[in-house]
């Protein structure tokens, strides 16, 4: 499946490469040498939970062989959360830069494979951390697509609309657009209510809204809380959930990143295939979803980011961003090696 691929992004993909030529491979030995020393260093020190747990989950990396050997003759498609998968977490969401490490390498995973960025940021906010056009983006945890300009048949045979305006130009799927006006409302409300507490951070994020409450004192999160369920309590037609620090709104529509997944198989005309091998990599609550449609097709690998024993319908797991580095750059090479 081809992409098509911006002068832009090309300038950007060959000044990293450029620049890291000669030292990509000593790099990868050297954050391999430094995961492997952390890796030692936490099991000695890791309760028999988390050992279990990673008895439960495998490492993505320490399985790359028999992953990789059941993928052979198989297409894979990747699938990639963004905040602590891609980046790490930071206290300051407008800080959560990727390396540029991680920038090439996922460039060299969506040259081999196709790639679609899934997040619960704003589409446009994610792709300008990402930076780059050979890849599909998927922002408001699914809400918001930019999809293949394909015939497109859902999984229950009933034609999407591909909306092009005047120019014939793709439009994105925003199955949430009606609810455009209300959010806007609502994050009004949520930014007046919040705002004498010190650390709370409203982000609009489209066709979702993230309260962030990384910076607030402990002692405030009851008083939050509280806040953001009676703004909610007049607005049923929403919903919240809660990540990492962060307490997730969005419309109550059966939409989320796992029918995001399901989405994109069908405008690659893939969803029928028993041929292919999706791969979700993803470390928050929201990337279950996602996890569950893998799952359900018995085909494809579920890989959770986390350093610590959580409930999960993922397969197999990574770390932390760094592992993640890792298993992409492995699978950008075992598929080159393939030619």
């Amino acid at each position: 499946m081809g992409f098509q691929t911006s002068n832009s992004t090309k300038r950007i993909a060959q000044s990293i490469f450029k620049a890291k030529e000669d030292s990509i491979d000593a790099h990868e030995n050297s954050l391999i040498q430094r995961t492997t020393k952390n890796f030692i260093d936490n099991t000695q020190t890791n309760t028999t939970e988390y050992d279990s747990w990673v008895v439960r989950y495998p490492s993505a990396l320490n399985s790359f062989d028999t992953l990789m050997k059941a993928a052979t003759e198989k297409r894979i498609i990747v699938f990639l959360d963004y905040d602590g998968t891609l980046s790490p977490i930071v206290n300051d969401p407008d800080r959560a830069f990727m390396s540029d490490e991680m920038r090439a390498t996922v460039f060299e995973v969506a040259t081999y494979f196709p790639t679609a960025i899934i997040s619960g940021r704003s589409r446009d906010k994610v792709k300008d951390f990402v930076k780059l056009n050979n890849l599909y983006y998927a922002g408001s945890h699914g809400m918001d697509i930019m999809a293949p300009s394909m015939p497109v048949r859902s999984s229950d045979s009933k034609d999407f609309d591909i909306v092009r305006n005047t120019n014939d130009i793709e439009v994105p799927f925003q199955p949430a657009k009606k609810f455009l006006p209300a959010i806007r409302e609502l994050l009004r409300k949520l930014e007046n209510e919040i705002k004498e507490i010190k650390g709370a951070m409203v982000e609009d994020n489209g066709f979702c809204i993230s309260v962030h409450f990384r910076q607030v004192q402990e002692k405030d999160y009851d008083v939050l809380e509280e806040k953001v369920k009676s703004v909610l309590e007049n607005n049923p037609q929403f919903c919240s959930t809660e990540g990492k620090k962060v307490m997730e709104i969005r419309p109550s529509i059966k939409w989320n990143k796992g029918n995001a997944v399901e989405y994109f198989l069908d405008t690659l005309g893939l969803s029928s295939c028993t041929d292919i091998l999706p791969v979700y990599i993803g470390d928050d609550r929201t990337d279950e979803d996602a996890f569950k449609v893998i799952q359900s097709r018995e085909q494809g690998y579920p890989i959770i980011v986390s350093s610590v024993p959580r409930e999960t319908n993922a397969l197999y797991s990574l770390r932390d961003p760094s592992e993640v580095l890792i298993f992409l750059s492995w699978l950008a090479k075992w598929k080159k090696a393939s030619y």
